[in-house]
């Protein structure tokens, strides 16, 4: 009966490393760039996009599309969230490299997260406007630091993967 079920408890990546698989950061890498371009296309054509209509401004029809797929690509980073944590952040958080560019990005998901609720539940016209400024400014910026610190990573690793390759030719 426990090897039935081994596959559900099965360890992702090497074990006990932190390190996404490589299908799970094409996962990663997918749905962030779909709420982040969705995002940036709403306020292309929120902001620039508008019509003339019969009686003055219109949104564009597609305007609504894009907000459409970002709010399911940000609901689908909700549950990517978990599964980062789980298998990534848990085991990075014991170890020094990355740990401040990660716990920025942990802290600006929450705030987009938090401010996405805010967004859609929010009854003061006040502070939806305030909520909104954060949310975009945030979610715009947010490629610098996710950038910053999956190209550390991806260095680190053919660093690593450099000096092991030199040891095992000088052991040839």
């Amino acid at each position: 009966m426990k090897k039935r079920h081994a596959h559900m408890h099965a360890h992702v990546g090497p074990p006990y490393s932190g390190r996404l698989s490589r299908s799970h950061r094409r996962m990663v890498c997918g749905i962030l760039t779909a709420a982040w371009l969705s995002g940036i296309l709403w306020l292309v054509f929120h902001y620039f996009l508008m019509r003339r209509g019969e009686f003055g401004a219109e949104p564009h029809p597609l305007e609504a599309w894009w907000l459409r797929l970002h709010g399911a690509a940000a609901f689908a980073s909700l549950w990517l969230g978990g599964l980062v944590w789980a298998v990534h952040v848990r085991s990075g958080l014991a170890r020094p490299k990355r740990r401040i560019s990660g716990m920025l990005l942990i802290a600006l998901f929450v705030v987009l997260a938090a401010s996405g609720y805010l967004l859609y539940y929010a009854g003061d016209d006040a502070l939806r406007d305030a909520v909104r400024l954060v949310h975009w400014l945030i979610g715009v910026a947010l490629i610098v630091p996710f950038l910053i610190h999956s190209l550390r990573a991806r260095s680190a690793r053919h660093a690593r993967l450099e000096q092991t390759s030199a040891e095992d030719d000088s052991l040839a």
